[in-house]
């Protein structure tokens, strides 16, 4: 399934979130692996604070694995379907994974992509001063 998530950086994490990134320690021991690091990657900081990205997770529960490593740093403030369940292969057992090379979001992540500012990019500028 995929999931847009959104959620605001706890207060003081801003050092400590972009060592993780760089140093590709964020969601070490996870499942998820190298999902936390796309995220940010692809994450945009929105007029009001928040930050939003789309999220891949096969958990039965959205995010049940990936909530502990993100509260570490975030406040999770929504976590919805960000596509129709009905079309999705994985989970309509028609291709198991299928979420993982999936573009079911595209159109969302286009929009999200023109919506305020590069998460990554405002937390290296934001830690350079």
């Amino acid at each position: 399934m995929r999931y847009l998530v959104t959620a605001t950086l706890k207060p003081g994490k801003e050092n400590e979130l972009l060592h993780a990134i760089q140093t590709k320690t964020l969601g070490l021991g996870s499942i998820a692996g190298t999902e936390y690091l796309r995220n940010m990657a692809e994450a945009r900081l929105l007029n009001n604070n928040t930050t939003r990205w789309v999220e891949v997770c096969f958990c039965p529960t959205p995010l049940e694995e990936e909530i502990p490593y993100w509260e570490e740093y975030f406040e999770l403030t929504d976590i919805k379907n960000a596509h129709a369940p009905s079309k999705c292969l994985d989970l309509n057992g028609e291709q198991p994974w299928a979420c993982i090379n999936c573009d079911c979001t595209i159109k969302l992540e286009n929009h999200l992509e023109q919506q305020g500012d590069s998460f990554l990019e405002q937390l290296k500028i934001n830690n350079q001063e």
